[in-house]
């Protein structure tokens, strides 16, 4: 039969719960137990009001790696160097998230996230001093390790795992909203540093922007501490430690999700690396670029509300799965076409359509593993697929470097997403086959 457990289903599906008929008012007990255990919940008021507060940070945040993005011809010319070596440090911020997103978030555990994202803010604001020296090198030391491991390493899977433990019910609601700072960033950030760089240059604008960084302190004042997980029993705590995922070994089970967070990422990053400097190449001005960066972004943000409903209600890998497919569709269309319209219209549907990607990834492991795990498994997902945003990011530079198109890179970047979707397939089949069993053997 299935049990509701924290809002829906447990673990994608059905857990059966024989019972025979010398135990049968034991069972009794035990459902009126989990009754009262399902109508409880640990979400509050105070739930919504981390998560907002958290947007508000990551919307900051996130705007640092965008400078190196609206400003990437700019920056070319004035350095006198190869795409592909800016994308480079673009690629680095990626790296140094994801890497600095596993230390980070045994260090918030051990001495609070508001310690943790003010060390972040703090680095990322001194990262992008440093960026502006104008020195490639200084611009991989200031994005890499500054923006990157130390920076939004320490806010932004930290902050994940602090607002996945405000939630039970609507946990997926609740990621895929913070996980939209990154789009708020999008849609307010481009089109304005684009008119910095333009009256300022690109220097004086990250300088500029590492000033406004430092808004992130105040905001720390807001956040609260987290409820302990089982506080209200262990229903609410996800799986037990050791038990098997999917029916693989648990590590087994984790590699092939993170195989999968890389290869679904490595064309996520092309449109968002590359976009602006895809439209100038064909011709189309460069603040309509800016603008195109932001409207694909600003479809991410309005649909990720739908794509973290549609976790809660079929779970985290089945929503994975069908974002990929939608990813797939559309980052190979951008090879059909260089008409502006009609990349406008691609944009935005690469942003319907990708947006709910990364944060079921979140879902997925508080679904699959037990929540006193999640400090170092959802940080460890979220450094493979933010590696493959790197790898996309400074690959589709360098082949953009040998073929003088963008064309190679798109091309790479669907290959890449039908690996993914060979791997959660794999995954989701599973979840049907255990919940054939299991009908068969209630």
């Amino acid at each position: 039969m299935p049990v509701a457990i924290g809002g829906r289903y447990s673990i994608m599906g059905y857990r059966s719960l024989p019972v025979t008929s010398k135990r049968a008012g034991e069972a009794a007990g035990k459902d009126t137990s989990m009754q009262r255990d399902a109508a409880a919940s640990i979400e509050s008021p105070r739930s919504w009001e981390a998560a907002f507060v958290t947007l508000g940070i990551l919307a900051i945040s996130f705007g640092s790696p965008l400078l190196a993005v609206v400003g990437l011809r700019d920056m070319q010319a004035a350095m006198h160097t190869d795409r592909s070596v800016l994308a480079l440090a673009n690629a680095l911020v990626w790296i140094g998230t994801g890497v600095g997103g596993v230390p980070m978030g045994w260090l918030a555990d051990r001495i609070g996230i508001h310690k943790t994202v003010a060390m972040g803010t703090v680095s990322m604001a001194a990262g992008l001093a440093l960026s502006s020296l104008g020195s490639v090198w200084a611009l991989y030391i200031g994005h890499g390790l500054l923006i990157g491991f130390l920076g939004n390493g320490a806010i932004y899977a930290p902050l994940m795992v602090y607002v996945s433990r405000w939630f039970d019910r609507r946990r997926g609601t609740a990621i895929a909203l913070i996980s939209s700072g990154q789009y708020i960033a999008g849609m307010i950030w481009p089109s304005l540093l684009e008119i910095g760089i333009k009256r300022f240059g690109w220097q004086p604008v990250m300088l500029g922007y590492g000033a406004a960084v430092l808004l992130i302190l105040p905001l720390l004042t807001l956040v609260r501490t987290a409820p302990e997980p089982l506080a209200l029993g262990p229903g609410h705590a996800g799986p037990r430690a050791g038990d098997r995922v999917l029916g693989l070994n648990p590590n087994v089970a984790m590699v092939l999700i993170c195989t999968a967070s890389f290869c679904c990422c490595v064309p996520m990053a092309i449109p968002a690396s590359h976009l602006v400097a895809f439209c100038g190449d064909v011709g189309i001005v460069p603040s309509h670029g800016a603008a195109m960066l932001s409207v694909m972004l600003a479809c991410a943000f309005l649909s990720r509300q739908f794509w973290g409903a549609f976790a809660d209600r079929f779970g985290g890998l089945r929503t994975v799965m069908t974002g990929s497919a939608f990813q797939a569709m559309t980052i190979g269309a951008f090879l059909l076409t260089r008409d502006e319209v009609g990349l406008f219209a691609i944009a935005s549907a690469f942003g319907l359509g990708f947006s709910g990607i990364i944060p079921s990834y979140s879902v997925t492991i508080r679904d699959l593993y037990p929540s006193k795990e999640a400090s170092w498994r959802i940080p460890t997902v979220l450094m493979t697929a933010m590696s493959g945003m790197a790898f996309g990011s400074w690959f589709a530079g360098r082949l953009f470097d040998t073929f003088l198109s963008y064309r190679p890179a798109f091309a790479s970047g669907v290959a890449s997403n039908l690996i993914n979707l060979a791997l959660i397939g794999f995954l989701v089949s599973r979840t049907v086959r255990r919940r054939q069993l299991t009908v068969v053997a209630t």
